[in-house]
């Protein structure tokens, strides 16, 4: 399964907060950290508030910071967020399947990806970044 783009943002954003000792980056500065666009990034961050796992002021001394409930969060459950549920593939689109009446795959598909959310479950943002990741994310981030 591939992540959207948007999903692997929302979560090395939360990694990136949950290593930042104090300090309250800026969304500016997190994107430029992380080399991707502004306007991009600004979304993931209005809907990681939006979840209640960011806490996002502006102006002088304003900053991101993690939420209590964005350190537990469930990685499983943010993936869940920002992917959504719905089916791998579009067998509706514009020119429908002609199995989807009796169709098997999408049905173990669907398996297969709530097997894939499942096995995020249990780790929260707290674990992805244990030694020796966090200590590394922290460098790195101070290195740029």
């Amino acid at each position: 399964m591939r992540l959207l783009r948007s999903t692997d943002l929302a979560l090395r954003v939360l990694m990136r907060l949950a290593v930042a000792g104090g300090t309250t980056p800026t969304t500016r500065e997190v994107a430029a950290g992380m080399q991707v666009p502004y306007t991009h990034l600004a979304k993931v961050v209005a809907e990681l508030q939006h979840l209640g796992l960011v806490d996002a002021r502006r102006g002088r001394g304003g900053g991101l910071t993690l939420t209590e409930q964005g350190r537990t969060a469930s990685v499983g459950a943010v993936v869940r967020s920002f992917e959504g549920t719905g089916d791998v593939v579009d067998c509706e689109g514009p020119a429908p399947c002609p199995l989807n009446s009796a169709c098997r795959l999408r049905a173990a598909l669907r398996r297969a990806q709530e097997a894939f959310f499942a096995s995020l479950d249990p780790l929260t943002v707290t674990d992805v970044v244990a030694e020796p990741t966090g200590p590394l994310l922290l460098e790195i981030s101070r290195a740029r």
